[in-house]
Order: structure tokens, then C-alpha cells, then sequence
């Protein structure tokens, strides 16, 4: 039973990799901008910033996904993996929103998602071996810093692009409800050191994704 359910995981995670990695995925929410929003034209150099930003925000959902793909993998504990499974479906929406909204623009996800994928997965990995607290807080600390990167990307999208600007504010709802959750659910607080490699890796990240 147990090799079977450890087969039955890493299939399910290849399953998860390639809808992932080959934009086979569709939303179970609609998306939150506008019909009327999503049609608007903006100028050239508008279009680009935000199509630059929504690559972004695509990378951080592919990541999101092989992160939660590997801890849930990583843990045996029921309920870890409901709250797991839970967080990855709105994660899905985000993937969806994220890439249709990158078509409208005449845009193109990040040429680099395999590579983001691996790295997310085995990080994922590895918080997951080191226990429910640790994996847990991981989240917490992951969803915050998405958050803040969030937040700004509000502060740089174009006023006049509202269908981006209200996926980005729903975005934003949703991973301040994952960090909460995850925190209420036993999250530890990670060491400084940890936080900050986080954040430098996220930097780099988000900065080669904004172009490639």
C-alpha cells in the first residue's frame, strides 16, 4: 500500500508538471476582470509593462504549483495535503487568469517556466522533508512575500489597464487567505537567514522572468 500510494504521488505530480508546463489548465472561477476591461487597447508602451508584469505573476504561479505539488508529496499527513490541494486550485485560477490575460495582451508566458518549475519543485521538496511546522511556514512566509511582490505590481500596472489590475487585486486576496491559513494551521516562523535567501531568490526570479 505504501509503495503504491508513493507511485500513485509522483504520478500525480507529472500530471501536475506537464497541465503546468503545457498550459493545458482552465480556471473553476471566472476571471475577475471585466469582459469589457479585458477588450480595452492600451498604448504600446502600457501593453508591454503590463505584459512584462503579468509574465511575472505567470512564473509565480508555476512556482506556486511545484511547490505545493512537492510538499504534498513530501507529507503522509491527511489533512496537510487537503490544505495543500485547497491552496494549488486557487493557484490554478491564478495560472489561468495569468495566462489568458498574457494572450490579450499579445503576449507570451516566460520561456524559462521548465527551469522555474524544477527549482520550485525541489525547494518544495525539501521544506516538506523537514516537517509539517517547517512546510507549513514555508507557506506562510512564501504567500507573504508574494503579497508584497503583489502589492507593488498594483503600483506599477498602467491606471488604465483594469482587467490586470483586478486579477492582480484578487491574486492579492487569495495568497494573504493561503498565508493566514497556513499560519492558523501551525506554520513556525522561519529563521531570518532563511527569509532573506527567499527573498533574494525571488528577486532573481522575478527579474528574468520580467523579460525571458
Amino acid at each position: 500500500m505504501q509503495q503504491m500510494s508513493t507511485i500513485d504521488g509522483a504520478l500525480a505530480c507529472a500530471d501536475n508538471a506537464l497541465r503546468t508546463l503545457s498550459g493545458n489548465y482552465a480556471s473553476a472561477r471566472r476571471t475577475p476582470a471585466p469582459a469589457e476591461a479585458a477588450a480595452e487597447e492600451l498604448p504600446p508602451a502600457e501593453r508591454r509593462l503590463s505584459a512584462a508584469l503579468m509574465r511575472v505573476n505567470h512564473v509565480g504561479e508555476v512556482c506556486a504549483q511545484a511547490l505545493y505539488a512537492a510538499q504534498r508529496l513530501a507529507t503522509d499527513d491527511a489533512s496537510l495535503q487537503r490544505h495543500f490541494d485547497a491552496a494549488a486550485r486557487d493557484e490554478f485560477d491564478h495560472l489561468a487568469w495569468t495566462q489568458q490575460r498574457l494572450k490579450q495582451l499579445g503576449d507570451r508566458t516566460s520561456l524559462l517556466n521548465p527551469l522555474w518549475y524544477a527549482g520550485a519543485f525541489g525547494i518544495g521538496l525539501l521544506a516538506g522533508r523537514l516537517g509539517p511546522a517547517i512546510s507549513l511556514g514555508f507557506v506562510a512566509e512564501t504567500e507573504r512575500q508574494v503579497e508584497q511582490h503583489l502589492q507593488s505590481h498594483l503600483e506599477r500596472l498602467p491606471a488604465t489597464d483594469h482587467a490586470s489590475r483586478a486579477i492582480v487585486q484578487q491574486m492579492l486576496t487569495d495568497e494573504a487567505r493561503h498565508a493566514a491559513g497556513a499560519r492558523e494551521a501551525g506554520g513556525a516562523d522561519l529563521p531570518q537567514p532563511v527569509k532573506l535567501a527567499m527573498r533574494l531568490a525571488a528577486k532573481v526570479m522575478t527579474r528574468t522572468a520580467h523579460h525571458v
